[in-house]
């Protein structure tokens, strides 16, 4: 027996006006999804624990069977573990975007807005260098030797930093792509005095970085400028249960989220990347589908993260939102299951978004989400729905995530 895991991030949501009152899941064209779901299981589930911030970090984590009330110390510290960074003792880990503020230069720093939480989605070897060449800054890095952080090039608008002695009790920083479109004052760095190390790092990056080569040719072309950096999901260091161990079964993750593998090797599968995959609605679907084929041939478990449906509805795209669902649907699900049956295997199948993304306001949302899961001996009764936020109202409720994995294994 197989099992697999597809989860298209942030693909639910709610009832959009555009759209004649449905959801992007009810508008899009899904049909093998869709025949999944009549003929499986239909449910909702709440994957945001109770008092957590909606996001990813909980959901996945609470997916993959980690009780987040128990194990959750931020997001940033999980994402770490997927490069193999050990954080020294006492120390904080942060999320770095590269973001795009808004709003004339003569702005007080608090009066700008946040246009972008990925500066435009800027490409990995562009945002590299401007890490890179920020930190190297005397202005920038005499306060980040002074604060003791270093940072964690990531190849694309997610960097990461390392805070050594770092206190962060009471501290408060916001995720960016909470806040489009509004001005960052009441949002800033607060609650403790290494909030306002951080913030001071924040405004000198956005001093420098405004007018760097690199952003003037980005405007030049009509791209976005990577003018400053973002410091959130912080965290202080991250253990999980093992996987294998709990489920009897071994596998890997495939993504192009640092998230999701650092979820991956937490709890003991393998990371797997894919070079062509874009971590967008314009990722290689086919070339993600061939890497969980090929991790299914010598183990019987593989997860697929697609991080298009998110990130599009980030940028308040809606035609590219509704055509990631529909690649899910055709290009990923549909032939991963079909070799699966050319190969003779049995397996069940759980597909679900791990959280809500709101196209009314790019951001994400607690609400719970429908998953569905399907045995391919196709033993009892489908649901007879297709697959969707309403639809899965008329199926079980799952308290948490949590009680997924279990579900999906028959236990």
């Amino acid at each position: 027996m197989k099992y697999v895991l597809i989860i298209g991030d942030g693909m639910a949501d709610d009832p959009i006006e555009s759209l004649g009152g449905r959801t992007p899941l009810e508008a899009c064209k899904k049909p093998f999804f869709d025949s999944l779901s009549e003929r499986g299981e239909l449910g909702l589930v709440q994957t945001i624990p109770g008092g957590f911030p909606p996001g990813s970090d909980t959901a996945i984590m609470s997916i993959f069977g980690c009780d987040p009330a128990k194990y959750f110390s931020g997001r940033a510290p999980l994402e770490l573990a997927a490069s193999g960074i050990d954080m020294p003792e006492g120390s904080a880990a942060y999320r770095c975007n590269m973001v795009t503020l808004g709003g004339d230069e003569s702005l007080p720093f608090e009066e700008k807005t946040m246009v972008s939480h990925s500066a435009g989605s800027i490409e990995g070897e562009e945002s590299d260098e401007l890490i890179n060449w920020l930190f190297a800054q005397e202005a920038f890095a005499s306060l980040a030797r002074e604060a003791r952080l270093t940072v964690h090039p990531g190849s694309s608008f997610r960097h990461l930093a390392v805070q050594e002695g770092a206190d962060i009790t009471g501290i408060v920083l916001a995720p960016p792509h909470d806040h489009l479109n509004e001005q960052i004052g009441p949002i800033l760095p607060r609650g403790c005095a290494n909030a306002e190390v951080l913030l001071e790092l924040m405004k000198t990056a956005n001093r420098l970085l405004e007018h760097h080569p690199i952003n003037e040719k980005r405007r030049a072309a009509g791209h976005l400028p990577a003018n400053c950096v973002w410091f959130w999901a912080e965290g202080k260091g991250a253990k999980l249960p093992n996987f294998p161990g709990r489920f009897g079964a071994d596998g890997g993750v495939v993504s192009a989220v640092p998230l999701c593998h650092g979820i991956a090797r937490l709890v003991g599968l393998e990371p797997i990347s894919v070079p062509t995959a874009t971590g967008e609605w314009d990722t290689d679907y086919e070339a993600k589908t061939k890497a969980a084929l090929d991790c299914l041939e010598s183990h019987d478990f593989a997860a697929i993260h697609l991080e298009g449906p998110d990130e599009a509805t980030h940028n308040h795209d809606l035609e590219h939102k509704i055509y990631s669902v529909e690649c899910l649907s055709e290009r990923v699900a549909k032939p991963l299951c079909a070799e699966l049956r050319e190969r003779g295997e049995d397996f069940r199948l759980l597909i679900l978004s791990d959280h809500r993304t709101f196209m009314h306001n790019g951001a994400h949302g607690a609400t719970p989400v429908p998953y569905m899961i399907y045995d391919s001996r196709e033993p009892a009764p489908g649901s007879g729905l297709g697959y969707s936020e309403a639809n899965g109202e008329a199926g079980p409720f799952l308290n948490s995530g949590v009680e997924l994995m279990p579900r999906l294994f028959g236990r």
